[in-house]
């Protein structure tokens, strides 16, 4: 017998623990979804649009860069470890990759290292399933981050629009300290640059809402940012403008990729604050983006799904020395607009980059930095107008509207991860103040809630039924506030009574003083009596204080002589309040519905109706 129920048991492990074919297929299929949609793709109706699109993308990636924001968190630790102070300290030693100096290799190595630790952090939150977790990211926490993370953005490019020579400052407080150096500083500011800068802000403002006001018109969009890098390129090679006018200038661009290398994994306890931001600063920009094509296109997304995807693409490229990656809103906007159907677009994007990286990039050797950064700086032009936002706030909700302030406020006081925090600590703390002092019940309208019960001697006895809907969670945040709702309610329907009967009370003495002293006046006043269903069809889950408080509750209604009956609870929580009180076990309490329970109510009436006049 023992065998035998010990080969069963190995039988069902087996079953339980074999994965079959069609289970492998699904992951991979889940995990990778090229495998997914590739099959089905229309190269008669999709092609075109994509190539279009992948193209001007590539224009995109290569004037405007990466995610800026973590590019920034990633030159935090950069400059903290290897700070451009320590150039010339260092012997120039020509290393072997790329023809780069050691003290260049440095600082990528740093960078490359930031983006391998945030992608194992992203890797770790997608196995521990973190990403469910996102819920608690609001949507005016992530517009005020991003918001303030373009204005990081932006001022980080200003030495730049301005041709100041200019340390490079960081750390709390750094963005008022940065704009306090350029206005002590206001006289060094080039006036060359200041204007070719104002002239590429303009060009490209007035071409890129041209663009969108006739996109419909015209099937291909000016790459106004590319053109606008060739004729600034040609220019200052022909005016030697470096030297002429002293205008900075991107200089040497290595040619290629270096050989797959391990980032150095020595600075990576240095670096943990940098690939934490980087991290959850990245994914949630790039999950916001996600999110919202998924509501354009009317998809779903998995969170968890983008957890590996950005920690994967961070761990993998940091081995070719690549800072972090993420989503930008810019981009993401430019393939909306030029007609983007599937992600080949991003694929055919990817070629065209490794184009200029192999055969173009040395030839942006003479892009002014103003130039560069003005691209920079109109490419935030989406993130910068979230300020918008703040009106629709304002009508909604204050309280939305002041978590976007103070984090906007935070941000740029001290960082987006900071300021991330902040705003998700803020909106749990709000929360958790707004909860238990929501309403937690609902008083049902229906007509079995008063009905009347005649007796054997013709009086009326008032059966008042209180249908109470239980409408949230029943939890430690809320369930004081629940019980002191139930017995206020409790205390006015007897206090109501005890008016009624004191005024029929009145009403008898006055006839007796008056000689009326007839059957009718001198039978006894009406007895009234109260019953209570807790309908708990609405309560999603609770916890030990909310089933403590239900019990408690019912355990004070019995003291005011007031019956309680529960309808539609669920299994668990008739296991719950069972384990927790001793109930009344004479009758039932527990009833499928609410009209079994009023039901039950007026068949106990009539019984005890029935006993009496057989005592009689």
């Amino acid at each position: 017998m023992t065998g035998a129920k010990r080969k069963k048991k190995n039988v069902l492990w087996s079953k339980m623990h074999t994965p079959h074919c069609e289970d492998i297929k699904y992951w991979c299929r889940r995990r990778l979804p090229i495998l997914e949609w590739a099959p089905h793709y229309n190269l008669k109706d999709n092609l075109l649009p994509d190539i279009v699109s992948g193209i001007m993308l590539a224009v995109q990636q290569v004037t405007q860069g990466t995610f800026a924001l973590t590019s920034l968190i990633s030159a935090n630790a950069v400059e903290r470890l290897v700070p451009q102070s320590h150039r010339n300290l260092t012997t120039y030693n020509q290393s072997s990759v790329l023809g780069l100096s050691d003290f260049e290799m440095q600082r990528i190595g740093v960078a490359a290292a930031v983006s391998f630790l945030a992608g194992v952090i992203q890797v770790t939150m997608f196995i521990l399933q973190l990403g469910s977790a996102t819920f608690l990211v609001t949507e005016p926490v992530i517009s005020a981050m991003t918001t303030g993370a373009a204005t990081h953005v932006v001022t980080s490019q200003v030495k730049y629009l301005l041709g100041i020579k200019m340390p490079y400052i960081s750390g709390p407080l750094g963005f008022f300290y940065i704009y306090a150096y350029v206005f002590e500083n206001i006289k060094s500011v080039r006036l060359e640059a200041l204007l070719l800068s104002l002239v590429s802000i303009v060009v490209l403002v007035v071409v890129k809402e041209l663009n969108e006001q006739f996109k419909r018109k015209i099937k291909i969009v000016l790459p106004v940012d590319l053109v606008l890098i060739i004729a600034a390129s040609f220019a200052c090679y022909c005016t030697d403008m470096e030297s002429t006018y002293g205008l900075d200038v991107v200089g040497h661009i290595p040619k290629g990729i270096p050989p797959p290398q391990a980032p150095p994994m020595g600075v990576l306890s240095a670096v943990v604050t940098e690939a934490f931001g980087v991290a959850l600063v990245g994914y949630v920009a790039s999950l916001a983006l996600a999110q919202g094509s998924a509501k354009k296109f009317k998809y779903s997304v998995d969170d968890n799904q983008e957890l590996l995807a950005h920690g994967l693409s961070n761990v993998i490229s940091s081995f070719c020395f690549c800072i972090p990656s993420a989503a930008a809103m810019g981009r993401t906007a430019g393939l909306y607009s030029t007609g983007s159907k599937t992600q080949v677009a991003c694929l055919i994007s990817c070629i065209f980059v490794l184009i200029v990286i192999y055969a173009i990039g040395p030839l942006l050797h003479w892009l002014p930095m103003c130039v560069l950064a003005s691209i920079i700086v109109v490419g935030l032009k989406g993130m910068l107008i979230q300020f918008r936002d703040l009106k629709k706030y304002w009508n909604v909700d204050k309280i939305d509207w002041g978590i976007w302030i103070l984090t906007y406020v935070f941000t740029i006081c001290f960082a987006a991860n900071i300021g991330l925090l902040f705003g998700v600590v803020s909106t749990i703390a709000i929360v958790i103040g707004r909860f238990p002092r929501e309403k937690t019940l609902n008083i049902i309208n229906m007509k079995e809630m008063e009905f009347k019960v005649k007796t054997e001697t013709d009086d009326e006895t008032l059966q008042q039924v209180k249908i109470i809907s239980i409408s949230n969670p029943l939890v430690f945040l809320n369930a004081k506030k629940f019980g002191a709702d139930v017995m206020n309610l409790i205390q006015k329907e007897s206090q109501l009574l005890d008016d009624i009967n004191k005024c029929e009370q009145n009403m008898l003495l006055h006839s007796l003083s008056n000689g009326n002293c007839n059957d009718d006046a001198a039978q006894p006043c009406s007895s009234e009596k109260c019953s209570l269903v807790l309908d708990c069809s609405g309560l999603t889950f609770f916890d030990y204080s909310g089933v403590s408080m239900i019990v408690e509750v019912y355990r004070d209604c019995k003291d005011k002589n007031v019956d309680v009956s529960l309808a539609s609870c669920t299994a668990s929580l008739i296991k719950a309040l069972t384990y927790c009180g001793n109930l009344d076990s004479e009758k039932p309490i527990f009833f499928d519905s609410v009209s079994a329970a009023i039901c039950n109510i007026y068949s106990n009436k009539n019984l005890n109706k029935f006993s009496d006049h057989s005592e009689v």
